[in-house]
């Protein structure tokens, strides 16, 4: 009776297995009871090295949640915190089913998100690997904490699974919370489908914890595109993890609880002197931002590179995007070449750092560039074109933007091409959003052969 319960498929209310991977095999623990933890107990610590670019991997074809799920099995993660929000819910829930198996040494629900992320802030101050997630409200509402972890020098990873924040109610995918992180000190990685979203996981913990970089990384993905459709992702095998995090080689000593948080207290004239608060206050932000530019190195190392160029050379039109505006910029390349468009894509991996040089490089060339996002502000298209100003005589289309949970037709990331290109008025893009011009000339030779 028991053995058939232990081999049971849980299943959520509408009847779907909660988790694609099977159940870890019991272990017989030599007193006649079946252990655990036994899997876990067998795992095997490997180098980041190893781990990222030498050792074997299958693929399987399985929702963003579990990618999550998989990636934090790997990490060796000491401590996760959870509270539910839509559509973050499903992964915290498969992590506390890694904590069952004993992949994840303590694990419970928090109160609500400010002290879920001050739970976290805690632990990895205390020196333990810690991993959350959130969503959308969820973010906004813990975000006095979050962006506290950068200026403790946190190296927490929290996976933020974009959702609408703002009234009408809706949980449809949006990232408009992208924006709100992007000037909190941490690293922000946005993932385009399931295998960005476990590789970005695992690397994320490596590359935080580096002693000169020693930040909180944030892996944000559109919520539901990646996190409950089903994609290929291409894993090593579970019996391996990463190497524990080392707290003693971080940048900032951790809490000792032999000692005062002397962390906390020591810099008194910070409550008692203006001048003082200012100027400690503005060095430890040079510091904070300073190490955000150390953790580039590591990027390209580990993620090869803070962005992703497809066919830019000799392209007279790029397609910029990150997370799920990737992929449908991948498709409207493709059917840009067959109408005879030169298009090429960049896919920005990284949001902070961003990479400002690498852009300069690649859109010296170009004579329209075209921004899709999933939000209605604009956030990348601003980056952007800060970024590339004075090196770039392209003519800068922010847009087409879809928000609300709407999706983005491939067709409208291609009529923007061809109106940018012909100056053509824009159906979806107001003049206010385009920048620069092109020579009509160009334009115009350019147009003979399409």
């Amino acid at each position: 009776m028991s053995e058939a319960l232990e081999s049971e498929v849980k299943t959520n209310p509408q009847g779907d297995p909660i988790t694609s991977a099977p159940a870890a095999p019991s272990v017989d623990s030599g007193k006649g009871r079946k252990d655990p933890h036994g899997e876990a107990k067998r795992q095997r610590v490997v180098s980041p090295e190893y781990m990222f670019f030498e050792a074997p991997r299958e693929r399987e074809f399985i929702t963003g949640s579990e990618c999550a799920k998989e990636a934090v099995r790997r990490s060796n993660v000491d401590m996760s915190v959870a509270y539910p929000i839509t559509p973050q819910s499903e992964t915290l829930q498969l992590i506390g089913v890694l904590y069952g198996e004993g992949y994840v040494k303590e694990f419970y629900r928090g109160e609500e998100e400010y002290g879920v992320m001050s739970a976290i802030a805690g632990a990895s101050r205390a020196g333990v690997r810690a991993f959350t997630a959130t969503a959308g409200p969820g973010t906004l509402r813990g975000l006095e904490p979050i962006v506290s972890w950068a200026g403790h020098r946190l190296p927490a990873v929290c996976m933020f699974t974009c959702r609408v924040v703002n009234a009408p109610l809706a949980i449809q995918p949006d990232n408009i919370e992208i924006a709100y992180l992007l000037n909190s000190g941490m690293l922000v990685f946005h993932a385009e489908n399931q295998q960005d979203l476990f590789d970005f996981i695992m690397k994320g913990f490596i590359i935080s914890e580096k002693n000169d970089v020693t930040l909180p990384v944030g892996v944000c993905c559109d919520g539901f595109f990646v996190t409950h459709a089903r994609g290929y992702c291409a894993m090593q095998d579970r019996g391996l993890k990463l190497p524990p995090r080392d707290p003693y080689r971080g940048s900032v000593p951790v809490l000792d609880a032999e000692n005062p948080p002397a962390r906390l207290s020591r810099d008194a004239p910070v409550q008692k002197s203006n001048f003082m608060a200012y100027n400690i206050h503005a060095v430890w932000q040079q510091e904070v931002w300073a190490g955000v530019e150390r953790s580039r190195k590591y990027i390209n190392q580990y993620m090869d590179g803070l962005l992703e160029a497809q066919d830019v050379e000799d392209a007279d039109v790029l397609l910029i995007a990150s997370g799920s505006a990737a992929a449908q910029s991948r498709e409207a390349v493709r059917q840009c070449k067959e109408k005879g468009i030169k298009a090429g894509l960049i896919k920005i991996r990284s949001l902070r750092p961003f990479p400002t040089n690498e852009l300069r490089e690649l859109c010296g060339k170009a004579k329209l560039i075209v921004i899709p996002e999933f939000n209605y502000v604009g956030w990348l298209a601003k980056d952007v074109a800060t970024a590339i100003y004075g090196f770039s005589n392209a003519k800068i289309v922010a847009g087409p933007h879809v928000y609300g949970g709407m999706s983005m037709p491939v067709e409208m990331i291609t009529d923007e091409v061809e109106c940018g290109l012909t100056g053509k008025k824009s159906n979806t893009v107001p003049e206010s959003h385009i920048m620069g011009t092109v020579d009509p000339a160009a334009v115009a030779h350019f147009m003979k052969s399409i």
